[in-house]
């Protein structure tokens, strides 16, 4: 399944390393730092985050062991868009070398994430899910800010209260990327698996850690695709198409995928920083010189969010809010 029929393109062995944001430096550059790595990549590593690794191993463990159940017993949590799934990527024919465990991640809600009760332990994965989310968004808001900081934007809570207020529509996805046999030199020449196919992230801002396992990469501005080297302690984050918008194309959403791995097992953890849904998404005025065109439609994160959920994962979904250019060309993402 989802053997590529075309060859990949080939990592560049040279390239620069991913830009690291050090979240304890005090140093006042590092907002100008991080604005050229959305600006740049759309991605960027982030460390000394100050997120527990305790925490973080806890929830890996209950995450292997979720992922180690018969698989009776984890398709009774299957639904759409929550809950279990396996190979089958949304309702649209993609598919890929992968099972996962979609959660809403608004614990302002009141119901938290949605828990598979399947465990013998479901008390400890439960509240991992629930401590793990905490973390990871106050350190999402904290990115968001430094940000707004960067881009001389007043006030500072402008990008993060989008994501850190009530009825926000987050999530949490649980993937894990079996070792994939198919993957053999002798039997079809060492050909890559696609584990998650190509796509960007809709919503504001997307945070990602996993095990020590390679296949994530990600799409440059010249078309080639660069892997991801690992880094289980640390963070990484995608700009997602939200705040490409916002930022009226200055930063760029990142494309992504995932490669299946032929002798390891891969486990990531990625949260979604959406908004609320009635949340209206446009160019920000304050980001503008008169002269500034702006390059998209506003439309409600509803109605982004259903276009998305309507679209195959390689598709330019921003494609349909774009505004034409006074020259009547239509302007086109990376």
């Amino acid at each position: 399944m989802a053997v590529l029929s075309k060859p990949l393109a080939v990592p560049k062995s040279g390239f620069s390393p991913i830009p690291v944001i050090d979240m304890s430096e005090s140093d006042p550059e590092s907002k100008h730092a991080l604005v050229k790595a959305c600006e740049d990549f759309g991605f960027f590593k982030v460390i000394n985050h100050g997120i527990s690794a305790e925490l973080v191993s806890v929830l890996e463990h209950e995450t292997v062991e979720f992922f180690s159940l018969p698989k009776s017993e984890k398709t009774l949590v299957a639904g759409y868009p929550f809950g279990y799934g396996n190979r089958k990527i949304g309702r649209n024919g993609d598919v890929g070398w992968v099972e996962y465990l979609l959660m809403n991640a608004n614990l302002d809600s009141g119901s938290g994430p949605l828990f598979p009760s399947l465990l013998k332990s479901p008390g400890t994965f439960r509240n991992a899910l629930e401590e793990y989310t905490t973390s990871v968004r106050k350190m999402t808001c904290d990115v968001l800010e430094m940000i707004t900081d960067g881009l001389g934007i007043k006030p500072r809570n402008t990008l993060s209260k989008l994501v850190s207020d009530q009825n926000t529509d987050s999530i949490l996805r649980l993937n894990h990327y079996p070792p994939c046999p198919l993957i053999n030199k002798k039997t079809n020449g060492g050909k890559n698996v696609i584990g998650f196919g190509e796509h960007t992230d809709p919503q504001i801002i997307s945070v990602l850690r996993s095990n020590n396992t390679s296949g994530l990469q990600i799409n440059l501005t010249d078309g080639s695709w660069i892997s991801v080297p690992p880094d289980h302690s640390s963070f990484f984050f995608n700009v997602g198409d939200s705040l490409q918008v916002m930022t009226n194309g200055r930063f760029k959403s990142v494309r992504h995928r995932v490669l299946a791995n032929g002798g390891k097992s891969r486990v990531s953890m990625i949260y979604f920083a959406g908004p609320s849904l009635t949340q209206r998404i446009a160019p920000l005025t304050c980001l503008m010189d008169n002269e500034d065109e702006m390059l998209y439609e506003e439309f409600t994160w509803s109605e982004y969010r259903n276009s998305a959920y309507n679209s195959r994962l390689s598709d330019n979904r921003l494609q349909q809010f774009e505004r034409k250019t006074t020259n009547n060309n239509t302007l086109l993402n990376d």
